[in-house]
């Protein structure tokens, strides 16, 4: 029986194996920062800020399969705690799954374009009151919100199979009210490895 068991799991790495090699997964880490416009209307007694600035650490995982098509899973976290309107600290996690299709560029050179879905989450904290007699500012809970991801990475292979992919990411953030834009970008570059064909 373990003979049986032993030759039946060889042959699956095999089968697997041979599978395998049109087949391409990438890892990768890198960081970024996060841009949208500001309010410039003084007519509101309450403005809500942009969002923007931070330092993004963000991972993803990548499965194309030998037509270059595949998916895309993702997440970005504000590294240190913004601070909302000056009395409020903060931190936006943005994630999302996405179709990705990968173009040959150049020797070296892919173009990864994604597009799909996810949400973002902001985590508000305590650490004091907004420092007003009798109110006069908006404290927040923690909230969550819908989103529809695009984004475009060059992955450059410098050395065998290790990647740097400078890529820029566009989130439309429907009733994203805590901040005064809808539309987010996030600039960055992530180091990564690739399993299989490239």
């Amino acid at each position: 029986m373990r003979k049986f068991l032993s030759l039946e799991f060889v042959c699956a790495l095999v089968f697997l194996a041979s599978f395998a090699h049109a087949q391409q997964f990438d890892i990768a880490a890198g960081a970024g920062t996060l841009w949208s416009s500001e309010n410039n209307s003084a007519s509101e007694a309450f403005l809500p800020p942009a969002e923007k600035g931070g330092t993004y650490p963000n991972i993803w995982i990548q499965y194309l399969n030998e037509r270059n098509r595949g998916i895309e899973i993702e997440g970005a976290f504000r590294y240190h705690e913004g601070i909302y309107n000056n009395f409020q600290f903060y931190r936006p996690v943005l994630y999302d799954a996405n179709l990705v299709y990968s173009h040959r560029l150049a020797a070296k050179t892919h173009g990864d374009f994604m597009g799909g879905a996810g949400a973002e989450t902001l985590l508000f904290y305590e650490h004091g009151s907004c420092g007003l007699i009798g109110g006069g500012c908006i404290v927040h809970l923690n909230s969550t919100h819908f989103l529809i991801h695009g984004g475009f990475g060059v992955r450059y292979y410098a050395w065998r199979n290790l990647f740097i992919r400078p890529e820029v990411h566009y989130y439309f953030i429907p009733n994203n009210n805590q901040f005064h834009s809808d539309h987010v970008f996030r600039l960055g570059a992530s180091i990564g490895y690739t399993w299989g064909k490239h």
